[in-house]
């Protein structure tokens, strides 16, 4: 199943180029059709995330309430989670289905010529940085390293980008989690071949530009309808409450 997923994406890749004369605009160009694929399913995992925060008082009441109990907590948290229909799994589903591309290019990128380039700037992408640094020195690598601390720092920004309604105990684990993910990827992308490191920054970079134009309206819509769903329920709780029953008169004697 793997091999067949690799030939088609090899065949993908090597039409691309055929259709645009460079390999690592291929590149750029199969990374940009799969986000704009992921679009719906963006949006999607945007209104959960955005739902999810509207309901996060909620969730932590459940979770005061039964601490003593992890049980009933589970039980209680899986009923809320089904009554206001949110699903654990659909933020992560984009993702997910972005992996085995990012996997796939490893093995793609040994199967392309060695000399594949991105234009002038780039003289091959089926190297890593650390193999060019090696063979063609620091004036080459140049804008390899580049391409490697881009990929730390677009690793980092999404992840700090929407710690505004975050608690600062939240914040603080985002961010340090962010700086540890930033210098894995310092590692890493030196190691990986350059066909992986352009598809990851452009994939990231879109998802930045995509955060700031797109996700953050879908947010503040969505988080509107779930807190004014809220008062709504609220209100016809309370109207229950305050009705009166009519209590059975006393019989004559």
């Amino acid at each position: 199943m793997w091999d067949i997923f690799i030939t088609l994406l090899t065949q993908v890749l090597e039409g691309i180029k055929q259709f645009c004369g460079d390999w690592g605009l291929a590149v750029i160009i199969l990374t940009l059709i799969i986000r704009v694929i992921l679009i719906p399913l963006m949006t999607k995992s945007t209104e959960s995330s955005a739902r999810m925060q509207a309901l996060q008082p909620q969730m932590q009441a459940i979770k005061d309430k039964y601490s003593d109990d992890p049980a009933r907590m589970n039980e209680e948290m899986q009923k809320f989670y089904s009554e206001h229909k949110f699903n654990m799994l659909g933020g992560c589903l984009p993702m997910v289905l972005q992996m085995p591309v990012f996997f796939g290019l490893f093995t793609v990128a040994s199967k392309i010529p060695q000399d594949a380039s991105f234009f002038s700037l780039l003289p091959t992408i089926s190297l890593s940085p650390a193999d060019v640094f090696k063979t063609q020195g620091i004036q080459t690598a140049a804008v390899y390293i580049f391409l490697v601390v881009l990929f730390a720092v677009t690793t980092f920004i999404p992840m700090v980008m929407n710690l505004k309604n975050t608690s600062e105990q939240q914040r603080s684990q985002t961010i340090t989690m962010g700086v540890v993910m930033s210098c894995f990827m310092l590692w890493f992308g030196w190691t990986v071949p350059t066909a992986v490191l352009l598809y990851y920054n452009t994939s990231s970079l879109w998802q930045i530009v995509q955060q700031k134009l797109v996700t953050d309206r879908v947010m503040k819509r969505v988080k509107e309808e779930t807190e004014q769903q809220l008062a709504r329920e609220g209100v016809r709780v309370d109207v229950v409450r305050k009705e009166k029953v009519a209590r059975p008169h006393k019989k004559d004697k």
